[in-house]
């Protein structure tokens, strides 16, 4: 769900018999034809589970200092009325948001604000920083164009959430993910995401845009913590 795999099974064994530069090619251009594939449905009213990871699935994000980058880009995108924040988590190497555009806006218009900000940032303490790391992000184009990615290419996953069962489905969902990968013992530890302001209503670190939730849903939310 967090990445793109390649289609046909061309991981398995009945991958082609293909080796060095021609295979890369080849794997590539199929991988691209998957993405372009994808579609994305901007429907007025429809909130969305977004998730993208870190480039080769990189646990960039087990850096404090790269998630707080992260909460600030979403910070930037409420700042600038992308979209209501209902849920997040940032985890090691992807992240899962649920939110609901703004009108007017876009899926892919609020994917680059969160992600360039962030990467942007991330290059920027590379270099100045770390810059034999700069390589582990090194990406070339079929062109030959060299360019660093914080993030994997492609828009990830998205999903539109119809529902108020949808919603609190993928609201409860993105809480529970550090505890299914075993990375705390409890959800309520994992000190990024929004699974505390959801139980205790403190908008630390970002705050949850609950006014839009409760005039879609005030009957579930009063049976919530707030």
């Amino acid at each position: 769900m967090d990445g793109v795999s390649a289609p046909g099974g061309l991981a398995g064994c009945h991958a082609p018999r293909l080796r060095g530069h021609v295979w890369d090619v080849r794997l590539r251009a199929l991988v691209e034809k998957h993405r372009k594939r994808c579609k994305r449905y901007d429907v007025v009213g429809d909130a969305h589970c977004l998730t993208f990871s870190c480039f080769h699935r990189l646990p960039l994000l087990s850096r404090d200092r790269c998630c707080r980058w992260m909460i600030d880009a979403l910070q930037l995108g409420r700042r600038q009325r992308k979209f209501d924040l209902w849920a997040y988590v940032l985890m090691p190497e992807h992240v899962h948001l649920v939110l609901l555009p703004k009108e007017g806006v876009e899926i892919s218009q609020i994917l680059t604000t969160v992600k360039q900000s962030v990467s942007k940032r991330a290059i920027l303490w590379l270099r100045e920083n770390a810059p034999d790391f700069l390589s582990r992000l090194a990406d070339v184009r079929s062109n030959g164009k060299l360019s660093h990615r914080f993030w994997q290419r492609g828009g990830g996953y998205d999903r539109n959430l119809r529902s108020v069962n949808d919603i609190f489905e993928k609201i409860d969902y993105v809480h529970q993910n550090p505890e299914r990968r075993g990375l705390v013992a409890s959800a309520e530890t994992w000190p990024w995401s929004s699974y505390h302001a959801w139980e205790t209503g403190e908008d630390t670190p970002i705050p949850i845009d609950r006014e839009s939730l409760q005039v879609l849903m005030p009957d579930e939310l009063d049976r919530r913590h707030w």
